[in-house]
Parts: C-alpha cells; structure tokens; sequence
C-alpha cells in the first residue's frame, strides 16, 4: 500500500526483455535504500513493482506481461525517468491518499498552461475510468497522489504546486505524454457495494452506476 507522496525520482538503466516480460534495472536516486530488502515493494511511476535484486543504490524488478500491456511501461527505455515511493509504513504520516499501486489505465495529456509557478493541466482518461473520477477527489498520475479540479466528460483537470513539479517527473511533461492512472479505491469499492447480490450475476458489469444509484435509493 502507498500513499502517492513521492519520495524520489529514479532513472531505469538497463532493461532485460525476456520472451513476454522484463527485468528493469533502477537507480534509486535520493532514495533511502537502507531499508529495503528483496521482496520488499517499491511503486515506480504508480505500478507497485517487487525487489528482486539489489547492487548499491540500484534495484532490479520484474514487470509482468500484464503490467507492461496495461501501463506506460510499453514505452520504456535506459533513461526513463521514473516516480519512486517505497511501500508505507503503519507508524508514517498519512499525507496523500490510499495508493494500491494497480494501475487501472493510461492518460493522456492534452493541455498544459503555466499559472504562475504552477501548472494547469487537463488530461484524457480511458472512457471506462471516467465513472470513478470526480471533482475535488483523489487521482493517482504516475503515482502522485493528486486532487482533481474540475471534469468534462473522461477529460479532468490538475493544478500542479511547485513543489510537485521540482520533486516528481512532472516536469517533464508535454501534451502527448500518457500517464499511469490510478482511480480512487473507495469509488470503485461503492461500485461494488451498491450492486448487491447482483455482484454475483454475469451481467452485473451491464448496469451503469447512475442505474445502480438510483436503485439502491442514493439519487431519486
């Protein structure tokens, strides 16, 4: 579990394609390190990869034929940048939100203009996510833990502090950019709860969530 509170920005500096999937290799950057064991979890870009190597400040993990289908990583080469956030702690500051490190799709950027030191920035989700975001929720963009601004349609906008800008690879964005996208747990846990025992049906994916509202009494 994570909180989308980076803590690093680290580099992949080598990638070992196998037949379907890929071992990467990252150097943590400022990342403490002295704590980390093999097995331990390390999200990178907001996909919650496992340490199945260490050599100084470098980690190696293993990311799935899943993971690479269904998340940015499909693009990734020695020198991609990526956001670094090792697995929380029960005794540490809760500062963002609850990050499970699943990636549910890829974003797009389409917009990016500057407010001063910050940044506005609108970006296309994937039709299917566009249920779970909502205005003043959380989102999670390459693993930064984020509150959404406003809403039209699947697209949604983010205003960016200073602060995240200097400590994630935000940055380096650009319209075009496609990004890992994590919806909020608790939206997709009440999608689930307000189907019932239709949960167990074949055809409970059929409903839509306004449909499933209204039955369950929530809107009239």
């Amino acid at each position: 579990m994570f909180t989308g509170i980076i803590a690093a920005v680290g580099k992949i500096v080598a990638i070992k394609n196998n037949e379907k999937d890929m071992t990467i290799t990252v150097n943590a950057g400022d990342l403490d390190m002295s704590d980390v064991k093999l097995g331990d979890s390390i999200a990178n870009n907001g996909v919650c990869l496992t340490v199945t190597g260490l050599k100084g400040d470098n980690f190696n993990a293993d990311v799935s034929y899943e993971t690479i289908k269904l998340t940015g990583f499909s693009n990734i080469k020695p020198g991609f940048l990526v956001n670094l956030e090792k697995a929380m702690q029960m005794n540490e500051r809760f500062g963002g939100h609850i990050v499970s490190g699943h990636v549910d799709g890829v974003g797009e950027i389409t917009s990016i203009i500057e407010l001063g030191n910050a940044i506005e920035c609108w970006v296309k989700a994937p039709n299917e996510l566009a249920k779970y975001i909502a205005k003043k929720g959380s989102i999670t963009v390459d693993g930064i833990s984020l509150t959404v601004n406003d809403v039209e349609g699947a697209n949604f906008k983010l205003t960016i502090i200073p602060h995240t800008l200097n400590q994630t690879i935000m940055q380096q964005y650009s319209v075009g950019t496609r990004v890992n996208l994590e919806v909020d747990v608790i939206a997709r846990y009440l999608e689930r709860l307000v189907l019932g025992e239709q949960a167990a049906t074949e055809n409970a994916k059929q409903q839509s969530t306004m449909e499933l509202l209204s039955k369950s009494g929530f809107i009239g």
